[in-house]
């Protein structure tokens, strides 16, 4: 397709509803998924001056996108091909090939972005505030333990929670034994893992659109409420919490806008601006940062394509911003668009 000074031709690539999902409970696409996609194409739906065309079947894809050739593509697929999560980086990979500007993260954003423990290191170089980590090589026998209690342990890659129950905060070397064992059964790619001190202070989450050439907007910062989960339980972020209804966390975990002295909150923007720049993401990003007993928060995750529900962080915090979920999405296609050079419609 050829751009024209009224219409942006964009092609919005998506997981695949016919395969598998192995990040779900029921190994498929559900409720959630579903309404997603529906909420996003009645958003898209309401900016002018972009044609949207969609494509989820995974079997075409490639064949669809290299006949169709869209002016920008609207890169939604954090499921991965084939909903293969190891296969993320490969849908950017495959844009480049056609020479296709698209949104978000290149392939080695996603995959510097992707491992915790490269993270960790580059925002330690950057004297980021971390916590302390020891990295385990799950094939290793005797597995590396952690060297303080108590910990968190989780794998080294992936997203989404994945590999993090209410048994990953460990107490001592039979705890961590137990775990790192169960996990090297898993058969994660890679075989990784990594313990980190276990953090029981605020967590927030800071999100931003945008790139370092044409500057950030910053989302008004999120903090996960835990109050009302079960003391017994540890306040993380588990994989059910996200994605089983049946979780003692489904229901208990909530969001709400942090209150940040003017100090914390920059030092944790500065802190996003420069992990963002070094780890070579594009467009739009979210960094997590949890607070130790000091009340220092520190840098846990970085999220190059974090999820774009309707109902997500991203869309929450930019409803607090003033942006409704269309705004935001324009955010990101104009974003992507400056940085392509492409003509805004």
């Amino acid at each position: 397709m050829t751009q024209t000074n009224s219409t942006l031709e964009v092609g919005v690539l998506l997981g695949d509803p016919r395969l598998p999902y192995p990040y779900a409970v029921d190994n498929r696409f559900g409720h959630e998924e579903i309404e997603a996609v529906r909420q996003l194409q009645t958003s898209l739906s309401q900016l002018e001056g972009y044609r949207f065309t969609y494509y989820d079947d995974h079997e075409r894809l490639i064949d669809d996108l290299r006949r169709d050739r869209p002016d920008l593509v609207l890169n939604l697929c954090d499921t991965g091909f084939r909903n293969d999560w190891d296969l993320e980086r490969n849908i950017p990979a495959f844009i480049e090939m056609l020479g296709i500007p698209y949104t978000g993260a290149d392939p080695m954003g996603i995959s510097l972005g992707t491992d915790k423990s490269i993270v960790r290191a580059l925002a330690a170089s950057l004297d980021i505030a971390v916590p302390n980590e020891t990295f385990v090589d799950l094939t290793a026998d005797p597995l590396t333990l952690p060297t303080s209690y108590p910990s968190l342990i989780k794998p080294n890659g992936g997203g989404g929670s994945f590999g993090i129950t209410e048994n990953c905060v460990v107490h001592d070397a039979m705890e961590a034994q137990a775990y790192l064992q169960w996990l090297a059964e898993q058969n994660l790619y890679p075989p990784e893992a990594i313990c980190q001190d276990f953090l029981t202070g605020d967590e927030y989450t800071i999100g931003m659109v945008g790139n370092p050439a044409s500057g950030f907007t910053v989302l008004p910062p999120l903090v996960i409420d835990y109050s009302r989960l079960d003391s017994n339980l540890p306040p993380i972020l588990t994989h059910s919490s996200k994605a089983d209804p049946d979780s003692p966390y489904w229901d208990k975990l909530s969001f709400r806008q942090a209150e940040l002295d003017d100090v914390t909150k920059g030092q944790m923007v500065d802190a996003c601006a420069k992990l963002f720049k070094r780890l070579g993401f594009r467009d739009y990003s979210r960094i997590d940062f949890r607070c130790g007993a000091d009340g220092v928060p520190r840098m846990i995750d970085a999220n190059t394509n974090p999820t774009w529900y309707w109902d997500g962080k991203m869309a929450m915090m930019a409803g607090w911003a003033g942006y409704s979920y269309a705004d935001m999405l324009r955010m990101i296609l104009e974003t992507a668009i400056e940085r392509s050079g492409l003509n805004r419609p």
